[in-house]
């Protein structure tokens, strides 16, 4: 009784250690690559994955992105300025059958693919692409790596430039230029500005020679203008024609061939 007991025992125990081998668990974005005596046989789960104890051999492979961080790059630029760069990549396993038979570590490959492709494609840009067009250099980035980790089942989903140090010599060099940049553009914007404003003053000045009375009126108007600050001297131009009605025989006495003056730069006519 005692040996049949034993033997169950044993029994007992050896069906849940195969059991406990041949049962797996994956859960929703998971999938399990099977191999049978080494050669792949089919794609399980996800739940309950029932293996052959012994002969199946079990890869699990998650569905997940991952998100991928490129460590810092030194690239050299087109235009030879050395710059620092580091990115970040997002990739998920569309394949898990070619994940794990067309390459060891897919996630070590897309890595190093990575690298390389970064210091590839930056180094064909220029300084100010770089700076200026990222968005056209991760499309780049992510079009060249996807095409690389396409056979291993990897799809690169997006590729992006997180942040770019350039040397110190470089930054001054830059400051000054957008400062010049700056300076060019008050000055085109000041130009426009005179330009304008004379093209006004000339329409202005067009109209008022057409009547001499509108002259004399914004005459009048300046005089008041400069008469209303706290000046102690004001010289102007006076002219005859305001004070020729006050001036009497003088203006009879001009001879008719004889222009007289304009303007008088006294505020004080004298005979």
């Amino acid at each position: 009784m005692t040996t049949v007991l034993v033997v169950l025992s044993v029994f007992v125990v050896l069906a849940a250690v195969l059991a406990g081998m041949s049962v797996r668990v994956l859960r929703e974005y998971e999938r399990a690559v099977v191999f049978r005596l080494g050669r792949l046989i089919t794609l399980k789960g996800p739940g309950l994955v029932i293996l052959v104890p012994a002969i199946d051999r079990m890869e699990r492979v998650s569905l997940r992105t991952v998100t991928l961080k490129i460590p810092v790059q030194e690239v050299i630029t087109r235009d030879n300025v050395p710059v620092k760069v580091t990115a970040v990549t997002y990739f998920r396993v569309v394949d898990a059958d070619r994940s794990i038979v067309e390459v060891e570590d897919f996630l070590a490959a897309t890595s190093q693919i990575a690298q390389t492709t970064l210091r590839s494609i930056l180094g064909k840009a220029e300084l100010d692409s770089l700076l200026s067009e990222r968005e056209r250099l991760n499309e780049d980035l992510q079009k060249v790596i996807d095409q690389q980790t396409e056979p291993w089942g990897v799809k690169v989903t997006t590729v992006e430039i997180k942040d770019v140090e350039i040397p110190a010599n470089m930054q001054r060099a830059i400051a000054r230029q957008a400062e010049a940049e700056r300076e060019r553009r008050a000055k085109i914007i000041n130009a426009d500005a005179e330009f304008q404003a004379s093209a006004k003053l000339a329409e202005a000045a067009e109209v008022i020679s057409r009547n001499p009375t509108t002259l004399q009126l914004r005459y009048l108007q300046t005089l008041h203008e400069i008469g209303s600050e706290n000046n102690s001297t004001v010289v102007f131009p006076l002219p005859l024609d305001l004070v020729r009605p006050f001036m009497g025989g003088r203006a009879e006495a001009t001879p008719a061939t004889q222009e007289p003056d304009r303007f008088a730069w006294n505020a004080k006519v004298v005979d």
